[in-house]
């Protein structure tokens, strides 16, 4: 799997929430106002389904969901697919 379609993975599915098909990567989904806490749990949810990785307690984090960017790259760390990347983690 590639960091690419990580991100467009994650994209398509924030999309759905945010009602907007051009959501910035880099953008504070929260902080914004674009979905609520409530989200964090459905985002999590979909993390674990889509890419196959175990979400545990330490990673509950708003730093890893807050925005695209923050998905892929903790998505990455996961599967070691970053540079460095945790594998095994």
């Amino acid at each position: 799997m590639s960091p690419e379609h990580v991100k467009s993975k994650a994209s398509e599915f924030v999309a759905q929430y945010v009602n907007s098909a051009d959501v910035a990567p880099d953008i504070d989904l929260f902080s914004s106002g674009m979905v609520n806490s409530l989200f964090a749990m459905q985002l999590v949810l979909f993390v674990e389904r889509e890419f196959a990785v175990v979400v545990d307690n330490e990673d509950l984090d708003f730093e890893n969901f807050k925005s695209i960017d923050a998905i892929c790259s903790f998505v990455g760390r996961k599967l070691g697919l970053t540079p460095g990347g945790g594998h095994g983690s």
